[in-house]
């Protein structure tokens, strides 16, 4: 009876504890996540200063809607639309494709599609379902 106990409470504290370590990785701010965009794609892309600002100011909404709309999501109880998911970063791509040059978006397609790879294909940071 003891060792069943004893299991018992070990499974428990087990659980609270991984809970515990998922609680750490909260979702970085719009800032942060536009920061890490930028320092990646800058110089892959060998984007100069107006398009900085342009390719910033793009993200910079993409991901404020993309949170506003997980936001109305879960308040609501439901799952993300996908259609508006994809709809948002079409949009997003339509602009960006607006002040890159041919070479500059071919290569800008090419990182996200290896990003999207990296993520197992379906976004979740690299869970599959």
């Amino acid at each position: 009876m003891k060792n069943r106990i004893f299991l018992a409470l070990a499974f428990l504290l087990a659980g609270h504890m991984t809970i515990q370590a998922q609680g750490g990785m909260q979702r970085r701010t719009v800032e942060e996540r536009v920061k890490m965009t930028m320092d990646k794609m800058t110089p892959e892309l060998s984007l100069k200063e107006d398009q900085q600002t342009k390719f910033s100011e793009a993200y910079t909404e993409f991901y404020k809607s993309m949170d506003k709309m997980r936001q109305e999501a879960r308040e609501s109880g439901n799952r993300p639309d996908r259609s508006a998911f994809k709809k948002l970063m079409d949009d997003r791509d339509a602009k960006i494709k607006g002040f890159l040059s041919e070479d500059q978006y071919t290569k800008y397609t090419a990182a996200m599609e290896e990003m999207r790879k990296d993520r197992g294909g379906r976004g979740g940071g690299g869970r599959q379902r």
